[in-house]
């Protein structure tokens, strides 16, 4: 099957997935039909990896470029790491939402809302990264913004409205200055390309970008980064996500820092991409690599003062956003490639703790701090998951996030070892944090009820065990590939 097929079926399975689950009012089949259409989506995305030789020559035997879709070696990496956290969701959500239904918390008619809502955030989520078009990709990733803000306020709270608001408000805000940033992007480009639709399209905009007006693409740039900045979660453009992460279902939690920061991430990787092809315009890298500092040390300090799980693990994805972010401002083919393995490895990790997280609460009946503790006595299974979890974000051996973390500091210090030193206290500072809040979740007196584990195990375990692989070995032909998308990058 062509790969121009499978890339209209990575949008089409989720879109009509969310039109039909609009309409189905049993919870048994919305779950079901939502883990099929995101393992089909998965199939999807992976066929266009390896139904052409990829693995072995990156770069080549890709389909030619349609005037609104197309696929690259970069768009490919975040397309098939988002399908595989969407499924694994999918498989966690099905027990997850089925307990939140049985508890009374939330009613049939907003399970099939959740539902489609999850299948149109994919949906919008895929068409960005698919787009070949500056303007689709805004629209698609407000979308999935959009999808994503109804399922944060599911619940009806009050404090899950205020939630929803927040983001929707701060989203709306960043949402809006990226689209400024659009427009003069295309502005610069129209002068040299003309009006209409190769002026938006990225294959051409990258090829003619060092002819643009470069003042133009410097104050575009600063609205971009802004922007998508927020969307992303870099400070101080992020106080909607504690919030998000807080009072939405868990598994949103997962699919908020597993999905939705990297498609923010990757339309920014885009942009960033035509300016530095353009020399007589600012470099974007300082700038990034201060935000992405100030989110690494701001959040590393938070992590001390939270008292609701889910939000000490929201501002370790602040933190972790900043520590990419970073990684692309430096730029370089070995940051870069520490880049590309972080948003890899912190995708799995951080799915994999809020799925444990997921199971802790629904256990203990709640998220505060204060009630949980000792779940190495009282739930093994769930303690001991915690504790790996903790370990791999944290970055300690032999999980990916030390190998990563150890290239990007490898390569700041060859580069700018003041940096190096920031980082690295932003980085010990974090783990400080996290290794005191495991003592007292897994270690300390036990505290709280002890129910039974009511959502799936095998997705929790699937994303450790891969990230304990990936810390050991990796493919050959994966580091290739990876090598090649940090050299696209600059």
């Amino acid at each position: 099957m062509p790969a121009s097929a499978m890339l209209q079926a990575v949008l089409v399975i989720p879109l009509a997935a969310a039109a039909i689950l609009a309409l189905i009012p049993s919870y048994r089949w919305s779950a079901g039909l939502t883990m099929l259409a995101s393992a089909l989506t998965l199939f999807a995305a992976s066929w266009l990896v390896f139904d052409r030789p990829i693995l072995d020559h990156p770069g080549l035997d890709h389909p030619a470029p349609g005037s609104l879709l197309f696929v690259d070696d970069l768009n490919i990496v975040f397309l098939v790491l988002g399908a595989f956290v969407g499924f694994t969701s999918s498989l966690f959500s099905a027990g997850y939402i089925a307990h939140e239904l049985r508890i009374g918390r939330l009613v049939a008619r907003d399970v099939r809302f959740y539902h489609a809502m999850l299948q149109l955030m994919t949906f919008g989520m895929n068409l960005a990264l698919a787009a070949n078009n500056i303007g689709l990709m805004w629209a698609a990733l407000e979308l999935a913004t959009l999808a994503t803000v109804l399922m944060v306020g599911l619940y009806r709270t009050r404090a899950a409205i205020e939630a929803a608001w927040k983001y929707l408000i701060l989203g709306s805000v960043g949402i809006a200055l990226a689209l400024f940033g659009t427009i003069l992007v295309y502005l610069a480009a129209g002068d040299v390309l003309g009006a209409g639709g190769d002026a938006m399209a990225w294959t051409t905009l990258l090829a003619a970008a060092p002819r643009f007006d470069p003042h133009l693409l410097t104050l575009a740039f600063v609205f971009l980064l802004i922007g998508y900045g927020t969307k992303i979660g870099l400070v101080p453009m992020h106080a909607w996500l504690p919030d998000a992460h807080a009072e939405g279902p868990t598994p949103v939690s997962a699919v908020l820092s597993g999905l939705l920061l990297n498609v923010a991430l990757y339309a920014l990787l885009r942009f960033k991409m035509i300016l530095a092809a353009n020399p007589a315009a600012i470099a974007p890298g300082p700038l990034m690599q201060i935000l992405g500092l100030l989110s690494v040390l701001f959040a590393a300090f938070m992590l001390y003062r939270r008292r609701d799980i889910k939000r000490l693990f929201a501002y370790s994805s602040i933190e972790h956003m900043g520590i990419m972010v970073f990684a692309f401002g430096l730029a370089g083919p070995l940051a870069n490639f520490a880049g590309l393995l972080q948003m890899v490895f912190h995708s799995l990790t951080k799915s994999a703790i809020f799925f444990t997280v997921g199971h802790i609460a629904q256990v203990k009946g709640s998220q505060r701090l204060a009630d949980i503790g000792g779940l190495t006595v009282t739930h093994p299974l769930l303690g001991w998951s915690l504790v790996a979890g903790v370990a791999a974000i944290a970055g300690l051996p032999p999980f990916g996030i030390f190998m990563s973390e150890f290239l990007l500091l490898g390569a700041t210090i060859d580069r700018a070892p003041i940096l190096a030193g920031v980082l690295g206290l932003g980085l010990l500072v974090a783990f400080g944090a996290l290794l005191m809040r495991l003592h007292s979740l897994a270690f300390g007196a036990p505290r709280g009820p002890a129910g039974p584990i009511t959502a799936s195990i095998v997705p929790l375990a699937a994303h450790l065990l891969l990230m304990l692989a990936a810390g050991i070995w990796l493919p050959p032909p994966l580091v290739a590939w990876l090598q090649h998308v940090a050299r696209m990058l600059g």
